[in-house]
C-alpha cells in the first residue's frame, strides 16, 4: 500500500536544528527521523513511500539521490568519476518525492498528491512522530469498519513530570512520562480516495476542515494505539529519543502486540 509522509514544515520549535536542515532529517542515531519512520512500515512490506516536501526540500531530495553512497562503503576512480559501492546492504524502497510548496498546509500536501496515489486506499503520516505501531492491525481495524477515515490515537506525552498520589503519599514518580488517560492525533492515518475529496486546496489544514468534517458525518474511526508514541517536537524531544537509541531501548524498533 502507498504511503504519504508529510516533510514539509518549518518545525519552528526546533529551531536549533532547523534553520540548516528541515525536522524531518534531524536524526537519532545517525538516521534521520524520517528513515525511522519509513522504516516501520517497510518491516510490515509496505515501501511505496510518497513524501510530500516543502521547507528546504533540496536537503531531502539530496538525501534520497545520494542514499546508496552514504549507506555503503565505496571505491572511486577520481580520473573518471567511477564509483563502485562495496559492502551495500540492499534497500527495496520505493521513494518518491514531491515539492508541495513551501508554505501549503497539510492538507494541501495530501491533497497535491491525490494523482500520485490514485483511486487507492492509503497510508499517511507526519515526518515527525515515531511509534511502535502494528501496521497490519491498524489496518486490520480500518478494513473491519468500513469508514472513509482512520486515524491513530494514541497517549500524548507529559510535558511535566507526573506524581501518582495517595493522600499526601507519592505512591510513583516519572520524568515526564506517557500518559496513560486522554487521547491525541498521533498520525498513522488509512484513508480512502474519496477523503481527497475533503480538501479544498493549498490553504487547508488536515487537522481542521477535513478531519472535522469526517467526523461530524460518522466517517471518522480512531485506532487506540496503547504502546509507545512520541513525537520529535522540541530540542528536549530530539534528545530523549537519542538517549533512548544509545541505550538500545528504542521502542519504536519494535512491535506493539
Amino acid at each position: 500500500m502507498k504511503v504519504i509522509l508529510l516533510a514539509g514544515g518549518y518545525g519552528t520549535r526546533l529551531s536549533e536544528y532547523t534553520g540548516v536542515i528541515p525536522k524531518p532529517m534531524v536524526q537519532i542515531g545517525g538516521k534521520p527521523i524520517l528513515w525511522h519512520i519509513m522504516q516501520t512500515y517497510a518491516n510490515f512490506g509496505h515501501k511505496d513511500f510518497y513524501v510530500a516536501l516543502g521547507y528546504k526540500a533540496e536537503v531531502i531530495k539530496e538525501y534520497f539521490l545520494n542514499y546508496r553512497i552514504l549507506n555503503s562503503n565505496f571505491s572511486i576512480a577520481l580520473g573518471s568519476g567511477e564509483i563502485s559501492t562495496l559492502e551495500t546492504k540492499p534497500v527495496d524502497w520505493q521513494v518518491t518525492l514531491v515539492n508541495t510548496g513551501e508554505g501549503t498546509m497539510t492538507g494541501g500536501r495530501v491533497k497535491r498528491l491525490k494523482n500520485f496515489i490514485g483511486a487507492e486506499t492509503c497510508m499517511l503520516t507526519y515526518g515527525d512522530g515515531v511509534a511502535n505501531i502494528n501496521i497490519d492491525k491498524l489496518l486490520e481495524f480500518h478494513k473491519s469498519h468500513g469508514k472513509m477515515v482512520t486515524v491513530t490515537a494514541v497517549h500524548p506525552s507529559a510535558r511535566f513530570g507526573e506524581l501518582d498520589l495517595k493522600d499526601n503519599r507519592v505512591n510513583s514518580f516519572q520524568e515526564k512520562p506517557q500518559l496513560q488517560n486522554g487521547w491525541i492525533n498521533g498520525g498513522y492515518f488509512v484513508f480512502e480516495p474519496e477523503f481527497f475529496d475533503f480538501i479544498l486546496g493549498d490553504d487547508t489544514l488536515l487537522e481542521r476542515e477535513p478531519l472535522e468534517s469526517a467526523a461530524k458525518v460518522g466517517e471518522l474511526m480512531a485506532y487506540q494505539h496503547e504502546g509507545f508514541w512520541h513525537c520529535m517536537d522540541t530540542k528536549r524531544d530530539h534528545e530523549l529519543l537519542e538517549e533512548m537509541w544509545a541505550k538500545n531501548n528504542a521502542p519504536w524498533t519494535g512491535v506493539n502486540s
